[in-house]
């Protein structure tokens, strides 16, 4: 039951991220706020969500899978207007995804699990 809930939680902020990452409208809570700390908690959240729901996968599944969103995401902002590819958002992620596995084997795995 808290897997299924860790599961759908992972979906709905994938989702969420996509689209406040290729959007084109302006969302002043996101605009307004340092670009590189949007991807770092972002994907800190992710890794964090994909270990907590998807515990048999390997932590080199687990990060192929995130730097590929995070690719992903900057591919697609490079063919939207105002926005482009940017090597230090990939590298803002990756801080995000180390974070979240320090945080994920430290604090959350001794609690949750």
């Amino acid at each position: 039951m808290l897997n299924n809930f860790f599961q759908y939680t992972f979906f709905i902020c994938i989702v969420v991220i996509e689209y406040l990452a290729t959007t084109t409208i302006e969302i002043s809570i996101v605009e307004n706020s340092w670009d590189k700390a949007n991807h770092f908690i972002a994907f800190m959240v992710l890794y964090i969500l994909i270990s907590l729901s998807y515990k048999n996968l390997s932590l080199l599944k687990r990060v192929m899978i995130l730097l590929a969103f995070a690719v992903q995401i900057e591919i697609v902002q490079y063919f939207i207007p105002g926005r482009d590819f940017s090597l230090l958002d990939i590298f803002a992620d990756m801080i995000g995804i180390f974070i979240g596995f320090i945080l994920s084997q430290k604090l959350l795995f001794n609690r949750i699990l």
